[in-house]
């Protein structure tokens, strides 16, 4: 499977931006779909995810980001409201995978820059 991120961009604090992963090539397998970021210095994080048990943020962007997917698109969105600078980050689409009782990684996209100025 692979994985397309698209939407990044320069924006203001307070402005709103939707980041899209495009997902091609075989879909079986994937059990659920997440955003994660990196900011210079910091460690991965994961941001938003979904599947089919629902959907869960961390908490520094709970009531301000959504993710959703479009089954139709093959398409995974991020949609960000109320952007802060500390939202500023590398955003990447992941796709995962659970068997035997543990969760796996099936595919990273390349990353999309997100630059949110005060």
């Amino acid at each position: 499977v692979q994985l397309q991120a698209s939407g990044g961009g320069l924006v203001q604090a307070g402005g709103s931006l939707r980041l899209a992963c495009s997902i091609s090539g075989s879909t079986v397998g994937i059990n659920a779909m997440g955003w994660y970021r990196q900011a210079p210095g910091k460690q991965r994080e994961l941001v938003a995810a979904i599947s089919s048990t629902g959907t869960n943020y961390t908490d520094s962007v709970k009531g301000r980001f959504t993710i959703s997917k479009d089954n139709a698109k093959n398409t995974v969105f991020l949609q960000m409201n109320s952007l802060k600078p500390e939202d500023t980050a590398v955003y990447y689409c992941h796709a995962a995978t659970f068997r035997d009782k543990a969760w796996y990684d099936l595919s990273w996209g390349q990353g999309t820059q997100l630059t949110v100025s005060s």
